[in-house]
């Protein structure tokens, strides 16, 4: 192949090799936009996660307190039971006691007594009268005793009438509480699984976009292949012709020393005088 065909070829050569530049130009340029892409994907999943992940802290904080709160209603409606079975006893003892209750009241139990007691105290009397006086005062002070036990009795039912109501107000609130936490713990766990599952569809899309992008990088391994192979072949051609060239130009100068020797020779043949670049010459053909 002479040298201009050579030129011919790597001229060619370069063409293809600008058409394949622009090919993989383009390619790397959509890998790029992938890959880009890819790692926007991968990191709104991650970030969703994450905030998947804070959303299940305040979840289980939420339900931890809905148990804790379960736990103290549960404690007070033991004691609940406790006093209402403490009132139920004491309203029986009441309904026991009024059924037993005198007919006087309880003033006027006092009074007796205590107009007893002076009689005892204030008048001369025989040992058997002041005994009938003593048993009598000891029958007055029964009944005014069942007054007492009545009132402390009533007194007790009203304070356990108010602890009751208090502690079922604690209850109520419990409850109002125990809604408000377990309602807030639905809500952050539909959210925590509306994010969980977009940060699901978002590593899909990753994976999808990832497919794309090794497609696309499998398209450029030939194509890179192929420019490897041209550039090769370029620098090849060039060394054919840079050798083809030397060739040239030593033959050229060859058949110029051919021609100052011929020249050399007849001048001598002639007598005439040689240059030293002519006599040179000669001498390294061996003719001089």
């Amino acid at each position: 192949m002479s040298s201009h065909e050579r030129l011919k070829k790597v001229e060619e050569l370069n063409q293809k090799l600008l058409i394949l530049k622009e090919q993989k130009r383009r390619l790397d340029a959509e890998a790029g936009e992938l890959a880009e892409k890819r790692s926007r994907l991968n990191s709104e999943s991650k970030r969703l996660k994450n905030e998947a992940i804070e959303l299940k802290k305040l979840r289980d904080a939420a339900n931890a307190e809905v148990k804790k709160l379960k736990e103290q209603k549960a404690q007070i409606r033991m004691e609940i039971a406790q006093k209402v079975k403490e009132l139920k006893s004491l309203q029986s003892e009441i309904k026991s006691l009024t059924a037993r209750k005198p007919s006087k009241s309880a003033s006027t139990l006092q009074k007796e007594i205590e107009a007893v007691e002076w009689k005892i105290q204030t008048t001369p009397l025989s040992l058997q009268e002041e005994k009938q006086l003593v048993e009598k005062v000891k029958q007055l002070e029964a009944q005014l005793n069942i007054h007492r036990r009545i009132e402390q009795l009533s007194l007790k039912r009203l304070e356990l009438t108010a602890e009751l109501k208090a502690l079922e107000a604690r209850v109520k609130s419990i409850n109002e509480k125990i809604m408000s936490e377990a309602g807030k713990s639905q809500a952050i766990h539909e959210e925590m699984i509306k994010k969980l599952e977009e940060a699901k569809k978002l590593k899909a899309e990753a994976e999808s976009v990832h497919r794309l992008f090794l497609q696309v990088k499998e398209k450029t391994s030939p194509i890179k292949e192929e420019m490897e192979r041209i550039v090769e072949e370029i620098r090849r051609q060039k060394e054919e012709i840079a050798l083809a060239e030397a060739e040239e130009r030593r033959k050229s100068e060859e058949s110029l020393l051919e021609n100052i020797a011929k020249q050399a020779l007849e001048k001598l043949k002639r007598g005439e005088k040689l240059t030293w670049e002519e006599f040179r010459i000669l001498a390294e053909k061996g003719l001089a």
